[in-house]
């Protein structure tokens, strides 16, 4: 994008956002941004591939007047930082993002809080939660089943609709040198390929992620983190079965009828392997939950997250 169309798409980005002060922090080299806004208790908010914070611009206004809401660009998307890939993959492993997570809400001055995640962020929601129980209260997960079941209960519908797992997952540089050649066209492909096509999306949110894809860097970003989940992830998670580690937060878990996880998997059922504490169901809408049926998703998050005694917030 030229400097006009950059300057363009921020002007019509600034009634989704402007009620969130924007900040920004560096960790191990890694710039992180992050916007806060509203009041009340602490909810941390991680979005999905290929998109940013900015996702969250149909819930956020509604649920900043419940509580204090921190949206934040997971490392290697949106405005934060693109680390230098690695023959480990770790530095785009849900473990380094999860300890983003935590450097964010700390600067914010938050030790304990609630998780609204979707997609890849729900994925990291997962780790920060099995990392850092003494951290996240109750999370609230959208669209995915546990990342190792998905990939050990691979079908060739999942692998139809999900194609994107497992051509992000080649060696460099094909992947990279594919999306880098024209990133915006990356991203419509992606989130138009879906059940309700690139309808559900304001125009100027997909301007926004079209934006941060073409940022330097990021093809190799959006790579290496499906490398991770590929590699070290699935390391992480099989190092958690082995010792018989299971979340023991409140967890639930909403995923779009219309989408492929639901379709392709026992979404309740996995998590319970996982998890002791599941609640969740379908809703009416595809994989873009908080952008196709936001007003749903609000009233869960209010029910979901409400105060309990037994869990005071700081």
């Amino acid at each position: 994008m030229d400097c006009r169309i950059i300057a363009a798409t921020r002007a019509m980005l600034a009634p989704m956002l402007n009620a969130f002060a924007s900040h920004t922090l560096q960790r191990d080299g890694v710039l992180l941004h992050s916007r806060i806004g509203g009041n009340g208790p602490p909810l941390l908010l991680l979005h999905g591939h290929p998109q940013t914070m900015v996702m969250w611009h149909r819930v956020a206004p509604v649920l900043a007047q419940h509580f204090t809401l921190v949206l934040m660009d997971l490392r290697g998307h949106g405005d934060s930082g693109r680390p230098t890939a690695d023959a480990s993959h770790r530095a785009h492993s849900k473990r380094e993002m999860a300890l983003d997570a935590m450097a964010v809400m700390a600067q914010h001055g938050f030790q304990r809080f609630g998780v609204l995640a979707h997609d890849r962020g729900a994925r990291v929601a997962h780790r920060l939660a099995a990392d850092h129980p003494q951290a996240v209260q109750r999370l609230l997960l959208l669209d995915i089943a546990p990342t190792l079941a998905m990939y050990a209960h691979t079908d060739e519908a999942f692998a139809r609709a999900y194609w994107h797992w497992f051509f992000l997952i080649q060696p460099p540089p094909l992947p990279e040198a594919m999306i880098g050649a024209d990133p915006a066209r990356y991203v419509l492909s992606v989130m138009g390929s879906r059940h309700a096509g690139l309808a559900p999306f304001d125009p100027a949110a997909l301007a926004e992620y079209q934006r941060c894809a073409s940022i330097p860097g990021s093809a190799t970003s959006i790579c290496e983190d499906y490398r991770a989940s590929a590699g070290i992830d699935l390391e992480h998670d099989r190092d958690d079965i082995n010792a018989g580690r299971v979340l023991q937060q409140p967890l639930r878990v909403l995923w779009g009828e219309h989408g492929t996880v639901g379709r392709c998997f026992d979404v309740l059922a996995l998590w319970r392997e996982r998890a002791a504490d599941v609640s969740g169901h379908s809703l009416p809408c595809g994989h873009y939950i908080a952008e196709e049926a936001p007003d749903l998703l609000v009233a869960e998050a209010l029910s979901f997250f409400s105060i309990h005694p037994q869990e005071p917030h700081p």
